[in-house]
């Protein structure tokens, strides 16, 4: 992980407040006064723009749209108000899951190897929503004016390095802070982590699911890490002691049951995010072949087995496994988007545009076919048309730098130079670096061949110039 910039540690300073007092204020009281929800929304995309520059992210498709699909299904459930969520799907496979003001919520891959069951994945995320929709930040702010900077800033740059991934530095960095500090954020961290459980489990219910998710998935990570010197970053930031389980369980136990466990799509998800931090696909068919022969009939692990093969390069093996999933699920969405993979690994391109034709027909606007048909376009050899597939799905998905990145290398391929930098900038601009963003521009306008081009382009670099400045004022 690289290093994180003071701009990052800074803005983190004003996210996680601890909270003294034992009294959970009501939303309408003065600390709520202090920020608005409006200003809780610039400084979670700007604290967003840092956090992108600083580690890695998952860029697969399908799993970033599973992720908002459940996650706004959950919102539609809850007690947020501000529903303009975004999200960071960080690459590793450390259990985590984290959310920050202004709709930010982020997730490890290793959420999905972690959390057996949908139910599961879903508890954590309705206790994430539940931070937001409670606004935790805007009533610790009272708070942060009794306890001393260079105390919490110590603090908070172990929790900013643990989400990020930095295990070892993180804990290092918080044990070595003052004891009284530390007894403050514990206190913060019990109450808010008790008020999101709460709620969440409310909202667990609500979307469908079986509330008991929650304190079962609390329960098997507190006996598996019962005794381990390094566990999981999310136990780092949610405790889970006896206590805590209990009072999950009688919240849970109050409801009837019947609600969702699981979904094969959700298995579909862990099955790609097992395999991505597998060391070789072949380990990862391994594992999967291990989990057929245990239950034959287990469709996401010869999903899973097929992926692998696929990467391996066994692709006749593929087909083979493929061939039975397609059959009894045969307009499943993770099942044909694997075929024209195949189909495009074996350069049957011909194969592959049908079956994606139909695809864009059943699932119209989805992202991951879209992308899918952007690969598909560029294997052809049919740049110009996934430029303009490109810019399209750019406007769907304009803060998602991933597409923008794509945007940028296309241009190149096509010999659209300044729509290259004016791609770049996007880029760097939704990573939090507004120079290179600004820069970017100038070399744009310096090779614009008329006016209103330019024009445009001058515009867009003082809207950048204008974040920036307003991204160093709230870090001031």
């Amino acid at each position: 992980m690289k290093l994180l910039r003071p701009a990052l540690l800074t803005l983190t300073c004003l996210f996680a407040q601890p909270v003294l007092s034992n009294d959970l204020p009501s939303l309408g009281d003065a600390s709520s006064g202090i920020v608005s929800p409006e200003q809780e929304h610039l400084l979670g995309r700007a604290w967003l723009s840092l956090l992108r520059g600083q580690v890695s992210q998952l860029s697969d498709p399908q799993l970033k749209d599973y992720v908002e699909d459940s996650v706004y299904r959950l919102a539609e459930t809850s007690r947020l108000e501000d529903r303009r969520l975004e999200f960071v799907l960080l690459d590793s496979p450390q259990l985590n899951a984290f959310a920050a003001p202004g709709g930010i919520i982020g997730v490890n891959g290793g959420l999905f190897i972690y959390a057996q069951t949908e139910a599961e994945y879903a508890s954590v995320m309705a206790h994430e929503l539940a931070h937001l929709s409670q606004r935790h930040f805007a009533r610790g702010l009272e708070a942060q004016q009794r306890m001393q900077l260079p105390m919490m800033a110590a603090m908070l740059a172990g929790v900013v390095a643990a989400a990020a991934g930095a295990g070892d530095a993180g804990i290092a960095a918080i044990v070595s802070t003052q004891a009284a500090a530390i007894q403050a954020q514990r206190r913060f961290s019990r109450q808010n982590e008790q008020e999101a459980d709460r709620i969440g489990i409310v909202n667990l219910e609500r979307a469908g699911y079986d509330p008991r998710a929650m304190p079962s998935m609390f329960g098997r990570l507190m006996r598996q890490y019962r005794y381990d010197q390094k566990p999981p970053e999310f136990l780092l930031t949610h405790p889970v002691n006896e206590s805590r389980i209990a009072d999950t369980t009688n919240r849970a136990e109050q409801y009837p049951p019947g609600g969702a466990q699981d979904s094969l799509r959700y298995q579909l998800m862990r099955a790609r995010t097992q395999l991505k931090f597998e060391s070789t696909p072949g380990v990862g068919a391994k594992r999967f072949r291990a989990m057929l022969n245990e239950n034959p009939q287990m469709d996401a692990a010869r999903y899973g087995l097929a992926l692998a093969q696929i990467k391996a390069g066994q692709l006749a093996d593929a087909g083979e496994s493929l061939a039975p999933l397609l059959s009894k699920a045969p307009d499943d969405l993770s099942y044909n988007l694997a075929q024209i993979e195949l189909d495009i690994t074996s350069n049957r391109l011909q194969q592959a545009q049908t079956r994606l034709q139909r695809l864009l027909q059943l699932y119209p606007g989805n992202y991951p076919v879209r992308q899918m048909h952007i690969d598909l376009l560029m294997k052809q050899g049919e740049t110009q048309k996934a430029e303009r597939e490109l810019e399209q799905l750019a406007e769907q998905r304009s803060r998602d730098p991933d597409i923008w990145y794509q945007v940028a290398e296309v241009r190149g391929l096509s010999g659209n130079i300044v729509g290259l930098h004016q791609a770049r900038a996007e880029y760097f601009a939704l990573v939090g670096d507004y120079d290179q963003g600004i820069e970017q521009l100038d070399l744009a306008k310096r090779r614009a061949g008329n006016f209103q081009l330019a024009a445009r382009i001058d515009a867009r670099q003082k809207q950048l110039i204008d974040e920036k400045r307003s991204v160093d004022e709230m870090l001031r």
